[in-house]
């Protein structure tokens, strides 16, 4: 079976229904295609977040990943009014806990001042009389987070991308890549069935596979795919009127990732977390998972051995908290400490497709790679959901810039 398309897409999460649904947009003459491996879509990282409108407080100013959500917030909030999808503008509060955490929470409103972002100080009086459950000497209120299901965002998209001519398929596995001077060739497994597909240009938005995919074309980059798990619990449905706004703490700079925080969510639930504990499985979501491929490209990787020694001590408290609940609900306690153990119900964790520099940096931007006839998300870092409309145009203008070189 072979098939012929101008584009084709690999990844059926936000970003890479967004850019199939804005490229159908823009050359409606051309034929679109989506490769998905799974049964349905955003399964992974669209389907496995938190539904938060971020508003860009903790990102360096000037970043792509700044300028991206910024945008993203009018664009989310612009598309979910003209589809009937539900958002809840909600706010978001930083609480600090020590006054260590004070002096952080006076940095982090500089860089939200300096980034365009509209934020009030509150006085811990002011706290407690707008969130009467939470303790804190202090707290940054984001008046412009909201909250959102993206899973049912994706499923819309996808819904005008099909409208508009583009193609989807499901269940359908990339198994191998080619590129030649007049286009690509994909090799997949279609419901268990070899398929051959041909294209003119590619675009992958693969997420835990990125590495993967520019690995099947030999394109040269110095990076790999690091899996962490996101752990999270649901609190007890009398909790679910207990917070006003969305609860995080005043995050470590030295940390690469934020700390357990209180996520209210569009339908209605209160969630705690996550915590960040390394991943031995990238598609790994239950309680224990253990992939020995993905263990052993990880064991084998430079930069998995430098980012852990540095971080080895936070690693280490990470993975206690994870199999020790009282550990994890200290966490939670230091600014809502009327939550108890008791309070805690499983929910499912969420798995975090970090790129990994060779030399162990994170990569806390976005991160592209390409070929004449391919172009590659490698890095899509929160908030990745938030900025997917203005990711998909950028994505698509450098598409577009590309195939008129080629």
């Amino acid at each position: 079976m072979q098939r012929v398309y101008d584009y084709i897409i690999i990844g059926g999460g936000i970003v890479g229904i967004s850019t199939a649904w804005q490229l159908q947009q823009r050359e409606p003459g051309k034929s679109v295609l989506v490769l998905e491996k799974e049964s349905g879509l955003a399964m992974h990282q669209t389907g496995h977040n938190s539904g938060v409108i971020h508003a860009g407080v903790y990102y360096a100013p000037g970043s792509l990943k700044a300028r991206l959500c910024k945008a993203g917030i009018k664009a989310t909030i612009g598309f979910c009014s003209e589809h009937n999808i539900p958002v809840e503008n909600c706010g978001k509060l930083l609480v600090a806990t020590s006054p260590l955490e004070v002096e952080r929470m006076q940095a982090l409103y500089q860089r939200c001042i300096t980034n365009g972002i509209k934020v009030e100080l509150l006085t811990a009086e002011q706290l407690k009389a707008v969130e009467p459950n939470i303790s804190g000497l202090g707290a940054i209120h984001v008046s412009a987070t909201s909250i959102v299901d993206y899973k049912r965002v994706t499923e819309k998209m996808a819904e005008l991308f099909i409208a508009t001519g583009g193609e989807l398929l499901l269940n359908t596995e990339v198994t191998g890549l080619k590129e030649s001077a007049t286009g690509i060739t994909v090799n997949a497994l279609e419901n268990g069935c070899e398929v051959l597909v041909k294209g003119n240009f590619l675009i992958s938005c693969s997420g835990l596979m990125a590495d993967r995919v520019t690995r099947m074309l030999g394109i040269n980059t110095d990076f790999q795919i690091i899996p962490y798990r996101g752990e999270y619990y649901r609190l007890t449905t009398r909790h679910n009127r207990g917070v006003n706004h969305l609860i995080y703490p005043i995050p470590d700079p030295e940390l690469p990732f934020l700390g357990v925080h209180l996520t209210r969510m569009i339908d209605g639930t209160v969630t705690v977390g996550p915590n960040a504990v390394q991943g031995w499985k990238r598609e790994g979501y239950g309680r224990v998972n253990l992939s020995w491929r993905d263990s052993w490209e990880i064991i084998r990787f430079p930069g998995f051995w430098k980012v852990t020694l540095a971080n080895l001590k936070t690693g280490l408290q990470e993975v206690r908290n994870s199999w020790w609940k009282p550990g994890y609900l200290k966490q939670v306690q230091k600014y809502c400490p009327q939550i108890q153990l008791e309070d805690l119900e499983p929910y499912p964790a969420g798995i975090r497709a970090q790129a990994v520099m060779n030399d162990g940096s994170l990569v806390h931007d976005f991160l592209f790679a390409e070929s004449p006839r391919s172009l590659h998300v490698c890095n899509a870092p929160s908030p990745a959901a938030t900025s997917a409309i203005p990711i998909g145009k950028f994505i698509c203008e450098k598409v577009q810039e590309k195939q008129q070189v080629v």
